[in-house]
């Protein structure tokens, strides 16, 4: 018989909640590269634990940053 049982998941803060990041800057490149993979794509919020409202300001500010070159749209060799 399989019984059905909730697993519990560790609630934790959202890094930019608690650091009291107003928003978040595209030119902040560092910070930016914490979120991307090795591969260069955008780390799952679950992962992160960044919450929804600054996951689509942290992945605008990526996407920005891509664009005027600040960090690259794929792995470098």
């Amino acid at each position: 018989m399989r019984t059905n049982q909730r697993i519990a998941v560790k609630a934790t803060q959202c890094f930019f909640c608690s650091q009291n990041y107003k928003d978040i800057d595209y030119k902040d490149v560092p910070l930016l590269r914490r979120f991307i993979s090795s591969q260069g794509k955008i780390i799952d919020p679950q992962h992160t634990s960044v919450c929804a409202t600054h996951q689509r300001a942290l992945a605008q500010a990526i996407k920005r940053a891509r664009f005027l070159g600040l960090l690259s749209y794929v792995r470098k060799y």
